[in-house]
């Protein structure tokens, strides 16, 4: 998995980053096939714009943008975001994959 962690008008702290990084390593809980990540952090007039966007194979790229006026706030925000959209996405190959209920036998009670 190939991380980028982009700052625009903005300086990370090294704990920012580090933040960052934990939480992408907590991507990997969800057993996807994540081919990169990229962060974009922009400053603006009013507050900070989070963005990460998630490559994960066979599926179109998940974009999620947060703005907020604090730089933490955004970036967890973001990052719950970003953790609920995976985990419907592992849900939504998982429950693909199943047994379907027609080849279910009834159990007897």
């Amino acid at each position: 998995m190939n991380l980028q962690i982009r700052a625009k008008d903005l300086k990370l702290s090294d704990m920012t980053k580090a933040h960052i990084e934990h939480a992408v390593e907590e991507f990997k809980k969800y057993s996807l096939d994540i081919t990169s990540i990229r962060c974009n952090l922009v400053a603006q007039k009013k507050g900070v714009l989070v963005e990460f966007e998630i490559h994960v194979a066979h599926t179109e790229p998940i974009v999620i943008s947060q703005e907020d006026d604090v730089l933490d706030a955004a970036i967890d925000l973001a990052i719950d975001r970003a953790e609920k959209a995976l985990r419907r996405l592992h849900d939504k190959v998982t429950d693909h994959q199943a047994v379907p209920l027609k080849e279910l036998e009834p159990a007897d009670a």
